[in-house]
């Protein structure tokens, strides 16, 4: 038995011996190639990850830099909403001062001052009305029509014989509408219709 024993651990010794060449040796070789394999696939899977990352924090840099652009101008926009019909009403002042300097002009005859600076003043607010309809303020026409809450205030009724009840009989001021929504109601008297 004993000769067994040292049989069998010299075929041991043969057979670690033989390992270099066994199948198994093989596979620890191509464990070693599969792991370098693996390695590979990691380092460009990892630079993958960083070149998409850059371009994710690119991406997220150029949406937030867009989104300041945008409420700049937006910022811009509403502080400068009104630049256009002011530009348009510094015509009127124009036109304001001119009709003052025909009224302050030195004339023989005070009636014909008096002519000018009325010219002047109507031509002044045929051209404020122009810029205003430019802008879409329309002026309400409402004498002689049938009173309505949604554009005209009441300010008092009055009897007449020629605006029938509930119609407009005089304006003190004109009601004034921009696009689709009322500016200013209009302040008006109210017929109560005829005495009786």
């Amino acid at each position: 038995m004993v000769e067994n024993t040292k049989k069998n651990d010299v075929s041991r010794g043969q057979e670690a011996a033989e390992i270099p060449g066994d199948p198994g040796s093989v596979e620890m070789e191509g464990g070693i190639e599969r792991e370098e394999g693996l390695e590979q696939d990691y380092e460009a899977l990892k630079q993958e990850l960083d070149e998409t990352r850059d371009r994710l924090l690119r991406v997220a840099a150029d949406a937030e830099n867009f989104k300041k652009r945008i409420e700049r101008e937006k910022e811009k926009m509403l502080k400068y909403a009104g630049e256009d019909i002011l530009r348009e009403l510094l015509n009127t002042v124009d036109n304001l001062d001119r009709a003052l300097e025909q009224g302050r002009a030195e004339s023989s005859d005070p009636a014909q001052q008096l002519q000018a600076l009325l010219e002047g003043v109507e031509l002044t607010r045929d051209g404020l009305l122009a810029t205003l309809q430019k802008f879409g303020v329309e002026p309400l026409d409402a004498v002689g029509k049938q009173f309505n809450p949604d554009e005209q205030d009441a300010l008092s009724m009055e009897a007449s014989d020629e605006v029938p009840a509930n119609h407009v009989l005089r304006e003190f001021a004109k009601g004034y509408r921009f696009k689709d929504r009322m500016l200013r109601h209009g302040k008006v008297v109210v017929s109560s219709g005829p005495e009786s």
